[in-house]
């Protein structure tokens, strides 16, 4: 029992990098332990993404995981795991947005669901207001406020410079000013 938990141990002290290594090399279990640093995560990436549809998301999450295990083996060592993971994410959340088009298509523009059917507080007019800001803006402002990734990781993720990413930053949060005060 005494090694089982030596074990465990130095697992949790591995960094993601490490540990998607072991998974690469068909180490499966160490899995579990990228699902848990990262599920809460991409969990309120979706959620603002998915207009607050906490099953939308947790399915979001399920898929990204689901991704990693299927494609493993494409994972460079030496890369950055968040960056790799993250860039899964955003496949799952387009290929999610176009499965969203093409119902939303066939359902001849009636929504299933309605955006917002929470009583309006703080912080739901948040939410509102980040989702009328255009999706570049958004998506930023999702990743460096809500996700805390570092401009240089957002950079990576985004293919393209930091520069720009700050740029985005900033934009985003004078808009979502402007759209928080004009629904406030």
């Amino acid at each position: 029992m005494a090694e089982l938990e030596i074990l465990l141990i130095k697992s949790l002290r591995m960094t993601d990098e490490s540990l998607m290594v072991l998974v690469k090399n068909d180490d499966l279990e160490k899995a579990s332990i990228l699902y848990q640093r990262y599920k809460k995560k991409l969990y309120h990436f979706y959620l603002f993404r998915n207009c607050n549809d906490q099953e939308a998301s947790e399915d979001c999450v399920q898929q990204v995981f689901y991704r990693m295990i299927k494609y493993r083996k494409s994972y460079i060592e030496g890369n950055n795991f968040g960056i790799w993971i993250y860039k899964i994410a955003q496949n799952v959340l387009y290929q999610d947005l176009k499965n969203q088009a093409k119902m939303n298509s066939i359902q001849n523009g009636f929504r299933i669901n309605e955006m917002y059917t929470a009583e309006p507080d703080e912080y739901s007019t948040i939410r509102q207001a980040i989702q009328l800001l255009p999706e570049p803006y958004r998506e930023v402002l999702i990743m460096s406020k809500f996700m805390e990734l570092k401009y240089e990781e957002i950079a990576q993720i985004s293919n393209c410079s930091v520069g720009v990413i700050k740029t985005r930053v900033f934009r985003a949060i004078s808009q979502l000013k402007e759209k928080y005060n004009s629904i406030a």
